[in-house]
């Protein structure tokens, strides 16, 4: 993992909020995947850092929470 300032992160990606947001504004995480790194914000600080993650890292993480 690693973590991005904003002003190197990415631009031109695609962010996609989780179904499991509210539109009440609660804690939400936006994630966008780019040319070998998938990318986690903070909804609420999109100027804020972003956390970088290898396609192999973002597949265990994403599996692991699966399993509830």
């Amino acid at each position: 993992m690693n973590v991005e300032e904003p002003f190197k992160a990415e631009s031109g990606l695609t962010w996609f909020k989780s179904s499991y947001s509210s539109g009440a504004g609660g804690e939400c995480v936006e994630v966008a995947a780019g040319p070998g790194a998938v990318r986690v914000r903070d909804s609420k600080d999109k100027a804020g850092p972003v956390l970088s993650f290898s396609p192999e890292e973002w597949a265990a993480f994403v599996e692991f929470a699966a399993r509830g």
